[in-house]
């Protein structure tokens, strides 16, 4: 008897959403209406929700200590996928629950399956995004989503083998390429992940050779993109003006060549706003290794002795609080 291999779901998953909890409301709305330029929606006191396009929700802000992204959404694109992902996580023996009409509500979705994820990032998958009749309240003229998806969210992880393998076989995830980086003293290896033509969906950065997370949060950073480099610049502008913190400065990186910058939310997470990255060709794409993440710019700004030293004790709290294996949803990969 002949076992076949599942149907891959490849090109039918698209980054839908994400869920962050934090306790610092009033900067985040400034920071996401007035800096980024996102339309703002006030559901209650305890919750608030981004919008870009025409989709009820790209982001949901929840009420909450951890002042990080606690959940990824992902867009199945139609029902036969979602069953397919819903197979391989029921098959798995990991805990899921399905999602309740109130919290399907709130995320502008039907149908929703939520399981374990890395690093403690609950991972839901849905069908059927709900589409706004109101129109948008944006300070930018657009931003772009469509087959890519959201945009793409970068993980620090001391795992990044069990990381990939768990993208890879519940997502259909392909490995894009890498970019070799040294950061303060620290040899960083970044692998990034695609799930459609979007160059990557996921990023996963590791220290090599050390067992060490110099990241506080579960999310380094996310990214939208901007559909206009006016905005973009625009933007850049009133992060500055309105006194929130840049990490890095625009600059272009090697492997994606999108434009970018990296400012620094609420939360203490990375938002970057970028323009104009290349889409992967699925029939002459192969992945390359990249010496450094820019061309030119990102240059790091308002590090100080202070940070460093943060990023230090961050980096040796983590060895006390090693991650936890994701397994049975990772199977092993060299890649």
């Amino acid at each position: 008897m002949t076992v076949l291999d599942p149907p891959s779901v490849f090109g039918n998953v698209h980054l839908g959403y994400l869920v962050i909890e934090t306790e610092r409301f009033t900067d985040w709305r400034r920071f996401g209406a007035d800096a980024i330029g996102l339309h703002v929606d006030e559901l209650d006191a305890d919750r608030m929700r981004f919008r870009l396009d025409s989709h009820e929700c790209r982001f949901l802000l929840v009420r909450g200590p951890a002042e990080d992204v606690v959940t990824i959404g992902w867009h199945l694109a139609d029902h036969t996928a979602f069953e397919h992902v819903e197979a391989r996580v029921l098959a798995s023996g990991v805990p899921f629950r399905r999602g309740t009409e109130q919290e399907a509500a709130a995320r502008g979705v039907e149908r929703l399956l939520r399981f374990p994820g890395p690093k403690g990032i609950t991972q839901e998958i849905f069908t059927s995004p709900r589409i706004s009749a109101e129109p948008l309240r944006m300070t930018a003229r657009g931003f772009v989503t469509g087959e890519g998806g959201l945009g793409h969210v970068a993980i620090t992880s001391t795992k990044p083998t069990e990381l990939h393998g768990y993208f890879a076989h519940v997502l259909d995830a392909r490995l894009t390429d890498f970019i070799d980086e040294t950061i303060n003293g620290a040899k960083l290896k970044i692998r990034f992940l695609r799930v459609n033509e979007r160059h990557h969906s996921i990023a996963i950065a590791a220290v090599r050779g050390l067992p060490v997370n110099p990241i506080r949060t579960r999310v380094q950073h996310l990214n939208v993109q901007a559909a206009h480099l006016d905005d973009l610049a625009q933007s850049y502008e009133r992060v500055h003006t309105l006194g929130f913190r840049m990490a890095l400065s625009i600059g272009q990186h090697t492997n994606d060549k999108e434009l970018s910058y990296y400012a620094r939310t609420p939360s203490g997470f990375e938002w970057e706003l970028g323009w104009n990255p290349i889409l992967v060709n699925e029939s002459t794409w192969l992945p390359k290794t990249h010496q450094g993440i820019s061309i030119w710019g990102h240059t790091p700004i308002g590090q100080t002795i202070i940070t460093k030293l943060h990023q230090f004790a961050t980096a040796t709290r983590s060895l006390a609080h090693p991650e936890k294996p994701l397994h049975p949803l990772t199977p092993a990969t060299d890649a």
